[in-house]
């Protein structure tokens, strides 16, 4: 997403947990509906947001982002907004619609070249990332092996059967 040339514009309309939270930092801009809650649980699995934290961090904030990475709990879609996620809430699907509709039919009226340069503004900084990204999904792999991960996950299929 952070490589796209075109500007991504998101449309939040649930819940958004873990590589969910990641995919909705890295649009360039989100509109959400009221439901449009947001969680990082990786934690609570043995894990982390170690690959969807660069995006997330550079949304919110180092703060929030070590926050919501510690706790685990779900954040409200005004908290979303309140932290830079999203750029609006709206009380309903209409609404959301109404807005999203708009703002996308103005954005394709403007400069393609502008909109491609600001894009790149958007992202400076992040060129490192390739590496940085390779480098936390090893991390990963490696936690989802544990004994940790793997007692975890045969324990919450159990209760779900």
């Amino acid at each position: 997403m952070r490589k796209c040339s075109k500007i991504i514009v998101g449309r939040i309309q649930g819940k958004a947990v873990g590589g969910g939270v990641g995919l909705v930092a890295a649009t360039d801009y989100a509109i959400a509906s009221k439901s449009a809650s947001l969680r990082l649980s990786e934690l609570a699995l043995g894990l982390g947001p170690f690959v969807v934290g660069p995006p997330i961090e550079r949304k919110i904030g180092e703060e929030s982002f070590s926050n919501m990475s510690l706790d685990c709990e779900w954040r409200t879609a005004e908290w979303g907004k309140q932290h830079g996620f999203y750029t609006e809430v709206y009380e309903t699907i209409e609404e959301l619609d109404k807005h999203i509709n708009n703002f996308i039919k103005i954005l394709s009226e403007r400069s393609p070249d502008a909109l491609t340069n600001l894009k790149k503004i958007f992202w400076e900084g992040t060129e490192h990332w390739d590496v940085l990204l390779e480098q936390r999904a090893e991390n990963s792999g490696r936690l989802v092996l544990s004994d940790y991960t793997r007692n975890f996950i045969k324990d919450f299929m159990k209760k779900k059967s």
